[in-house]
């Protein structure tokens, strides 16, 4: 009877470990669960579109958590987070972007070698790509919003490297992302002057 146990729990091991492993990808370091298989094998092929005809390696590193201390300080919480991130970055091939992402700390960052910092842009690439995704107010679940942030992130850095030497990709997810972001910001910019005109109104309202 043991050793049937045995022989289902290394069954199972097995199961898990292969679920895990099934959709690996070169370019993403660690998918931390997050990362939809769907999201997992259009990446790898963009990443090995943009190694093989840009000579660029894009990678990403994706947690559910850092499992940080929940009373850790923000300075304390950045410096972790810095640290977290050399090492990562030691074992790079360059020239290389590297996209991080932890979503229980609310954490996500873009890392570009030398070589590429005249060409990606960390703020428009978060900012625009990958930051509206995530804070948009859907039924989507986080996990899927992660996916579809990573992804669209992923393809917008890839893409802009191929436009700055005229080579299109053929993995290109063309410009829907770029326009998933904008019409986030107009909305969140439509609130924020309808709350400034209803409260100015409100304060006017009072005062007469």
């Amino acid at each position: 009877m043991k050793s049937f146990n045995y022989f289902k729990v290394a069954v199972i091991s097995l199961l898990l470990f292969l679920s895990t492993n099934l959709y690996a990808s070169k370019f993403i370091l660690n998918d931390g669960g997050i990362i939809d298989h769907r999201a997992i094998e259009k990446i790898e092929q963009i990443g090995s579109e943009a190694k093989n005809r840009l000579g660029v390696n894009i990678y990403v590193y994706a947690q559910k958590s850092l499992n940080l201390d929940e009373d850790i300080s923000t300075k304390d919480k950045i410096k972790y987070i810095k640290e977290y991130e050399s090492k990562i970055v030691k074992t790079l091939a360059k020239p290389y972007v590297l996209l991080t992402i932890s979503l229980e700390d609310t954490h996500v960052n873009l890392i570009v070698s030398n070589e590429l910092k005249d060409v990606v842009d960390k703020n428009d690439i978060l900012n625009d790509y990958v930051v509206p995704l995530l804070a948009s107010k859907d039924k989507n679940s986080l996990f899927a919003k992660a996916s579809a942030a990573i992804l669209n992130g992923y393809a917008a850095i890839a893409d802009i490297i191929a436009d700055s030497r005229n080579i299109e990709l053929k993995s290109s997810i063309g410009s829907s992302g770029k326009v998933a972001g904008t019409i986030w910001k107009v909305f969140m910019y439509t609130l924020i002057v309808v709350g400034l005109l209803l409260y100015t109104f409100a304060v006017l309202r009072r005062r007469k």
